[in-house]
Order: structure tokens, then C-alpha cells, then sequence
């Protein structure tokens, strides 16, 4: 993996999770977040480095804000051994899966789960000392209500860390589908378009967000994290996930030649990702890592 475009600010202001374009299958969401994690796991590794440099020692409650399948609660148990976390989902599915998890890890006494949405509030948590949300804020519809409820659930010291990506990963070389260049920057100009009406607050600037809601932003972070041959098979599972998941939302929003084409990369034929050896996974991820002040009333 290769790290590019990265800046961080420590003192000043500056990424759905956005891979839930197309389709309801949960099952086939749960493999595309899984395998998202699998292969960007030294990317997460180093975030939670970074939490745990910020929050000092004594980090005894964590939650984990749109947990999903659990990546990021697994991590941070892991990077915080004294910690327990409480993971928070709107889905009552993901949550017993991931309790599931937990239990088979031998885990199962430090995990609770909140069966809540990440605009609705952390009901019944004000002692939480780190709050992370993965691809989960720019789902809300209301950021600043939603940031007042992590305010009042994070103890005055306690951090936010957003965590955001900048739509939908990247894999085709221009030339992918003889006749038809440039097909996947199509497409996901149309997913762009289709998500600032359906998500507007997919891209937001969390930084300024987070200081209008009373949080004292510490680290602002961009990363273009890239990945080339030789990939692992898990690499043309993950694109085909991907690129089939977002295939009827992009219909009757991109050319019906480009809908064809797109096909040929998921039809199981000499095209079709899983044979490729030409894919090289690119995603932008952006942190953001913010303090509620101590003087700050309850």
C-alpha cells in the first residue's frame, strides 16, 4: 500500500459507509465492508495509532458510531486492551452479527451494542472517552444535531475521530472496455452527481462542522491510499462487489453502452474483474480527530 496527497494539520481544520450505492442485500453489503477492511487493514492499524497517541492513557469507553460488521470495533479492542466498546448500528442484523463475532473472539464481556442511528443521538452514554465514526456521519440528515448527541455522550476530554471516504473506490484502467475510455470516471461522475441529491453532507468539511459544534479540532488528515500488483484474489471480489452494487443505481443515469460495458466486467467472462490483472484499488480516506474541551459544561 502506498500513501499520497497527505497533509495534516495538528492544531487547525481541515471519509459508507459510500460503498452502500446500489442494491439491499445486506449479506452482499456485509462482504463488500469485510473485504474493504481486510484490504486496507494497515490503513485502519495506523489510524488507531494515531487515536491512542491522542487519547493518552486511562481510554476505558469507546464507541464505535455505525459499527457495521464490527471492523472498526475489533480494532479498537484491540488497540485499547482495557477498553470496553459499545457499538452502535440502526440495524438490528448487523448488531447480532456482530455480537456473534464478539463471542467467538472470546470478546463477547466487552462489547455492548446500541441499537440507534447516527443522527438520533447516543442515548443513555456520557462517559465515552473516544467516539469513533467511520463512514457514518454523512448519512444524517441533520451534522449538527447529530455532533451535538456525540458532545454530550464524549466526557469533557474526550475525542471524535470522523472518519470519511470520498465516494466510491477506484480500479479500472482508462482503457478497461475496448470502444467505451474512460468508462468507470463516468460512472462515478454520475454516482457523484446522484449522491450530492441523495447525501449532501458525503465530502463535507467535518473540521469546520465539528468546531461549530463545540469541539476543538487537533488533526486534519487526507490519504490517497493505493493498491497495485500483485493483488490478492480478494482484490477482484472486492471490485466486483463494488462495481455490481452500484450498477442499478447507475441506470438511466449513464449512457445504456456504458451500462453494457459495465456488464461485461461482472459476467463472469475474460473481462470480469475477478480475472483481471490490470485492477489497482485506489480510495481517498479522510480523519478528522477532535477534543471536546474540558471546561466545557455538561
Amino acid at each position: 500500500m502506498t500513501s499520497t496527497a497527505s497533509h495534516e494539520h495538528e492544531h487547525g481544520h481541515t471519509h459508507g459507509h459510500t460503498l452502500e450505492h446500489g442494491g439491499s442485500d445486506q449479506e452482499a453489503l456485509t462482504q463488500v465492508l469485510d473485504l474493504d477492511a481486510e484490504l486496507f487493514a494497515p490503513y485502519l492499524t495506523s489510524v488507531t495509532a494515531r487515536l491512542a497517541d491522542a487519547a493518552g492513557d486511562g481510554v476505558a469507553h469507546v464507541v464505535d458510531l455505525g459499527a457495521g460488521t464490527g471492523t472498526g470495533t475489533f480494532a479498537l479492542l484491540e488497540r485499547f486492551p482495557h477498553a470496553r466498546v459499545t457499538a452502535v448500528d440502526s440495524s438490528p442484523g448487523m448488531l447480532a452479527r456482530l455480537v456473534g463475532s464478539a463471542r467467538a473472539k472470546g470478546l463477547g464481556d466487552r462489547v455492548r451494542t446500541l441499537e440507534a442511528d447516527a443522527g438520533a443521538g447516543l442515548p443513555g452514554i456520557t462517559d465515552a472517552d473516544l467516539v469513533w465514526a467511520s463512514a457514518s456521519l454523512h448519512h444524517v440528515d441533520d451534522p449538527a444535531a447529530a455532533l451535538a448527541g456525540v458532545h454530550a455522550a464524549l466526557r469533557p476530554g474526550g475525542l471524535l475521530a470522523v472518519a470519511e471516504l470520498d465516494g466510491m473506490p477506484r480500479f479500472l484502467p482508462d482503457d478497461a472496455v475496448a470502444g467505451r475510455p474512460g468508462l468507470e470516471a463516468r460512472c462515478r461522475a454520475a454516482l457523484d452527481a446522484l449522491h450530492a441529491e441523495r447525501m449532501p453532507h458525503l465530502g463535507a468539511d467535518w473540521g469546520v462542522l465539528l468546531a461549530a459544534a463545540g469541539l476543538t479540532v487537533e488533526q486534519a488528515r487526507t490519504e490517497l491510499l493505493e493498491l497495485s500488483a500483485p493483488l490478492p484474489a480478494s482484490a477482484g471480489r472486492y471490485a466486483h462487489l463494488v462495481l455490481d452494487r452500484i450498477r442499478p443505481a447507475l441506470d438511466g443515469l449513464v449512457d445504456p453502452a456504458d451500462l453494457a460495458a459495465l456488464g461485461t466486467l461482472l459476467d463472469g467472462g475474460p473481462a470480469d474483474v475477478r480475472h483481471r490483472d490490470d485492477l489497482v484499488v485506489r480510495s481517498t480516506r479522510q480523519l478528522w480527530v477532535a477534543r471536546r474541551p474540558v471546561d466545557t459544561a455538561s
